[in-house]
């Protein structure tokens, strides 16, 4: 069976009440519809994918398919006024076609899981319609005239989410039923299979809670959050040693700890490294001309800058109430002046090379802690900071991500904590090697976990 994704995206973004549809919406440096087809397009069980477009945003969606170079991408159909009219333009792109699946998803849903995806497409070998839903949390009630008149039990209701997958001609033959129904109506096509061919089995599979539909304003937030908090594993990313050799990286802070570490791999990797610390060459990052002057003098150099790594930071272990105010001052000014002047200066030469921009943070940043809060606070903008560029960089493609590892066995932890138990910590060359996979990796606007 060829398993063929249709991504119906033929919204208008009424209910998001914006003025522009909610899957051109962007979050974590992309669209959500690219988020959405790029989780697709890796799954290897998905053979092909179809996107169902509202006719006034055609040529925006034209577009991301040329930018992205989406190898899977093989029709963009016009769809209808109501969902169940873009289901009906893919069923008739495909009713020529036989040993078909099509797996339908809604653009707004981008954090599907590739686990569901071929959870979906598996079942399908067995059942000829397949769901996928979640246990409802909350007591679902009936009212009438503002009464209740039903309390139905919990542990038999569940949340629908997308995607749901057919077999074509299962698919087929419930929307020919459906159209000789005067009454017609629906909301999703397992209700067209389940009421119009009664017999057809609709097997579930397990949904997630953060494959959440963008619907509402609300919704961004969340979304964002998601994005946020999901942040991605480095053992998920493939390396690519030889996009290192003969290019020129920048660090900030490159001395000593992680840094340093991401300096010798990629000297041995052959690549120009250029190590700009205040303990080594006097370059203050919180002094914008002395990042200005130091990028031009490299760029001049090498003749292009390729990669630029802030390793940077001041880590003040106190209370703020007894913390010296100038040790406050440096302490903001190294961690996010310092972050803001380095990407000023950064832009052109990035630019230049459509290369990135690699930032760290710190497993404090999603919750503010006792003795931390300059350090968490400002680690926590590097995350906001780094979602912002790489929305605003992006149309130049420069990728702009951010490293969260957990606690690492650095000269600036072991200043403020002492001596911790061995094998507590992270060793500073599994950061190292996991920075050099996220420098050659095709994405942005992302937080990528490092953990033992």
């Amino acid at each position: 069976m060829k398993n063929i994704a249709v991504i119906l995206a033929g919204g208008t973004g009424n209910r998001l009440d914006k003025s522009y549809p909610k899957q051109l919406f962007k979050v974590a440096g992309k669209t959500v519809i690219e988020h959405t087809i790029a989780v697709f397009e890796d799954v290897k069980s998905i053979n092909e994918i179809a996107i169902v477009a509202n006719a006034i945003y055609l040529s925006e969606i034209e577009n991301l398919v040329l930018k992205n170079a989406w190898k899977k991408v093989k029709k963009i159909l016009v769809g209808g006024v109501y969902r169940y009219e873009s289901s009906l333009a893919a069923i008739r792109a495909f009713e020529r076609q036989d040993n078909i699946n099509l797996i339908f998803h809604d653009a707004v849903r981008p954090l599907v899981s590739p686990r569901i995806i071929n959870d979906v497409v598996a079942a399908l070998d067995k059942y000829n319609a397949v769901d996928v839903a979640i246990p409802a949390t909350d007591t679902i009630i009936e009212v009438d005239s503002s009464v209740i008149v039903n309390i139905p039990d919990r542990s038999r209701l569940y949340r629908g989410q997308t995607p749901q997958g057919f077999n074509l001609h299962t698919i087929r033959k419930a929307y020919e039923h459906a159209l000789q129904d005067p009454a017609f109506k629906a909301t999703d096509d397992c209700g067209v299979v389940k009421k119009y061919l009664p017999n057809e089995q609709v097997f579930v599979v397990a949904g997630e809670e953060s494959n959440m539909k963008l619907t509402y304003k609300e919704d961004t937030f969340l979304l964002d959050k998601h994005f946020q908090l999901r942040s991605i594993n480095s053992t998920s990313i493939q390396k690519n040693d030889a996009a290192i050799t003969g290019k020129t990286i920048v660090i900030f802070g490159g001395n000593s700890g992680i840094g340093n570490c991401i300096a010798t791999l990629c000297t041995n990797l052959g690549a120009k490294v250029c190590i700009l610390s205040r303990s080594t060459g006097n370059t203050d990052i919180a002094d914008k001309e002395s990042v200005k002057k130091e990028l031009a003098h490299i760029a001049n150099k090498y003749g292009q800058i390729d990669f630029i790594v802030n390793c940077a930071a001041i880590l003040l272990k106190e209370t703020l109430h007894a913390s010296n105010y100038q040790d406050v001052c440096n302490a903001i000014n190294t961690n996010y002046l310092g972050m803001v002047n380095i990407a000023i200066e950064a832009f052109p030469y990035l630019r230049a090379s459509r290369g990135q921009l690699l930032l760290f943070t710190s497993s404090s940043y999603t919750r503010g802690r006792a003795f931390y809060s300059i350090y968490s606070s400002t680690k926590a903008a590097a995350v906001n900071f780094m979602q912002a560029l790489s929305q605003e960089w992006e149309p130049f493609g420069i990728k702009v991500n951010c490293i969260n590892p957990e606690r690492t066995k650095t000269p600036m932890r072991i200043s403020n904590f002492g001596n911790e138990p061995e094998g507590t910590l992270l060793d500073p060359m599994v950061v190292a090697q996991a920075s050099l996979s996220v420098l050659t990796a095709d994405y942005t606007g992302q937080v990528i976990d490092v953990k033992q």
